[in-house]
């Protein structure tokens, strides 16, 4: 393998984990995974998540071609947010993320009553379901 093809190898990689890795980005794309499709929902299921950070998240989500925004035609008129194709790719690396991090990162002290996390992985399953 030459260096050119080496150094496009990377150049992919880093772009990839630094959209997916960018701050809130994994957390909206989970709640995007267990269901959470309109704005106020999402915002909901990611605590300490702003306005501001949200709506650019969502905006960077569109951009990559990973989220479409959908205007509904209602009365309120209803703003939902899908993952396209592209986006549902995804579920097995956020899985493994999940996976992993429950093998190998602790629960805060605050969160680690009953000493089962069973919070839904991207898929919707729970790790007592695993």
């Amino acid at each position: 393998m030459s260096d050119d093809e080496v150094h496009r190898v990377c150049t992919r990689f880093h772009h990839a984990i630094e959209l997916i890795g960018a701050r809130w980005t994994g957390a909206i794309l989970r709640a995007l995974f267990t269901g959470h499709h309109q704005y106020s929902l999402i915002k909901q299921a990611v605590p300490g998540l702003s306005d501001t950070m949200l709506a650019q998240r969502l905006r960077t989500l569109e951009a990559e071609d990973l989220v479409v925004r959908r205007v509904l035609p209602e009365t309120p008129v209803r703003v939902e947010y899908e993952l396209t194709p592209k986006g549902r790719e995804l579920a097995p690396v956020l899985d493994a993320v999940v996976a992993w991090s429950h093998r190998w990162v602790p629960l805060p002290e605050a969160d680690t009553g009953t000493g089962t996390d069973t919070a839904p992985d991207p898929a919707g399953r729970t790790a007592a379901e695993d």
